[in-house]
């Protein structure tokens, strides 16, 4: 267990980053609220967050400094998680094109909200590179099992992350909540959706987007 010192250092970094940009996990967050309101978003944010159970195992095992030491494996999970958004993005686009105001396209259930957010997580490279990066720096060996060190760092940087992407999860969802009480701009929300989800997903194939933020 890493001591109070290391543990509140390692906190105040990890917030730092957390807040200091939009990644693709807070506008894909942002992207739900606005098309479906409150429900979706939170489900996606969890679904962001459940991608630790995959990442903190990895980090504890070794076996993330292999996936993101090969040129190839990384730039696949660029090309996968760009892919997946701007399709999601285009079925948005499709729904409200037909004036279809319901997420049958983009999954109806929150079950479909909180997958696509642990895909986006999963498939975005560089939230793995800043755990691989920051969890060393605060795992010490004279603290313990350098594997729970992991997991309890690794833990405690989704939670973090699960408060700040809820927090955006609650005040995107208002905005849809205003919107579905404007009728003649309904069909804007799938819009609005669609068009952040495909421009993040264009952003993540640019040249110089292996490093964007990880949230």
């Amino acid at each position: 267990m890493p001591d109070p010192s290391t543990y509140a250092a390692f906190l105040g970094a990890v917030l730092a980053y957390q807040l200091s940009g939009v990644g693709p996990d807070m506008m894909l967050v942002i992207s739900r609220g606005i098309g479906q309101g409150r429900q979706a978003a939170l489900a996606a944010a969890l679904g962001c967050v459940a991608a630790g159970l995959v990442q903190i195992p990895l980090l504890a095992m070794g076996l993330a400094t292999v996936i993101l030491s090969s040129p190839l494996l990384y730039k696949a999970l660029q090309l996968i998680g760009a892919a997946y958004l701007i399709y999601v993005g285009i079925r948005f686009l499709a729904a409200g094109d037909t004036g279809k105001n319901q997420d049958c396209v983009a999954s109806a259930s929150l079950f479909g909200a909180f997958r696509q957010g642990m895909i986006c997580n999963l498939t975005n490279p560089a939230a793995l590179s800043f755990m691989l990066a920051i969890l060393p720096q605060f795992v010490h060996p004279s603290a313990g099992s350098p594997a729970l060190q992991f997991v309890i760092l690794g833990g405690s940087m989704k939670a973090t992350g699960l408060l700040i992407l809820g927090a955006v999860a609650l005040t995107s969802g208002a905005f849809s909540s205003w919107l579905a009480r404007n009728r003649p701009i309904m069909v804007w929300q799938q819009r609005i959706a669609g068009t952040i989800m495909i421009a993040l997903g264009i952003r993540l194939l640019l040249p110089g987007d292996a490093s964007i933020s990880g949230r």
